[in-house]
Order: C-alpha cells, then sequence, then structure tokens
C-alpha cells in the first residue's frame, strides 16, 4: 500500500469513528471512548475560543500517525452562533471539513466561496489562506467536525492577511 493509500485509509477510520455515537462512562457522564487525546491541542483549541468567543473548537481526538513519521491528525468540532464570521487565517496543514448541521460559507484565496451544508464536505490545502469561513444564517448555529493532518508540533491555525 503505498503512502496515499495509507493517509485515504487513515482519514476514513477516523471519520468512521469521530462520527459514531458517545458511550456512556462508568460514572454516567458522556465521554468518547476509545480515542486518544492529544494534550497539546486543548491549549490550542483554548487559545482560538479565547480569541473568538463566538466560535466553539473543541477536541475530539488527536493521534500521530505512526507510518507518516512526524505527522498527527486532529480533529475538532466547531461551532459557529447565528451570524458568526471567522478571521483570515491559514492552517500549514491539510484541512478536511465536514457539516454535521446548519450551513457554512467556507472559502479559500484564488477560489469562489462555496455555502455548504450537513453531509457536505470542505478542503484546503497546507498552503491555502482561509478567507472566509461563516455562518449565513442569522438563526441557527452551525456544527461541523475538522479533521487536519498536520505535523507534530504546528500550530492548529496561524492568523494571516
Amino acid at each position: 500500500m503505498n503512502p496515499r493509500q495509507k493517509l485515504t485509509l487513515a482519514i476514513a477510520s477516523i471519520t468512521f469513528a469521530a462520527l459514531q455515537p458517545v458511550r456512556a462512562t462508568a460514572q454516567g457522564a458522556s465521554a468518547p471512548v476509545g480515542l486518544h487525546h492529544s494534550q497539546a491541542v486543548k491549549p490550542a483549541v483554548e487559545r482560538a475560543n479565547k480569541a473568538s468567543q463566538e466560535a466553539n473548537a473543541k477536541p475530539v481526538m488527536s493521534k500521530l500517525l505512526p507510518d507518516l513519521p512526524g505527522k498527527e491528525v486532529v480533529i475538532l468540532t466547531v461551532t459557529y452562533p447565528p451570524g458568526h464570521a471567522g478571521a483570515i487565517h491559514r492552517h500549514n496543514a491539510n484541512g478536511f471539513i465536514y457539516v454535521l448541521e446548519g450551513s457554512v460559507v467556507m472559502g479559500v484565496r484564488g477560489d469562489e466561496p462555496v455555502t455548504l451544508g450537513p453531509g457536505q464536505t470542505f478542503y484546503e490545502g497546507p498552503n491555502d489562506i482561509h478567507t472566509i469561513g461563516r455562518n449565513p444564517s442569522k438563526t441557527t448555529p452551525a456544527k461541523f467536525l475538522v479533521f487536519l493532518i498536520k505535523d507534530k508540533d504546528a500550530p492548529i491555525s496561524i492568523p494571516a492577511k
């Protein structure tokens, strides 16, 4: 299996695991089962949430990719409240977005923005500048999964102009 096939298989496996229902823990609280959380992801997400009190990003999973040395996958859920528009940024990663609820408008520099609904996807590459990320609804929140394949020590997001 070549590296591209391995990456595709890894993304499919991670997507399947991330979309599974949450199971109750022994104490009765909901928590993902069988997922490996990276301690480094939580502080980065907390900083992103503080920078934009309107959007809410929560880590779902972080996992080193042993057959792609130095790479990791990070999965986040992001909720945009009605009318939210994010700042221009980049990820220095392969980013895959999967819309769960509501709709979002996404765009990268040089491409036309697209409006996505539940079940639709968006990709941004490591050299793309994410110029548009917004919830067009004035009444309904939007929720989506973000899958990032990035260098192990790279930040999740970097402000851009």
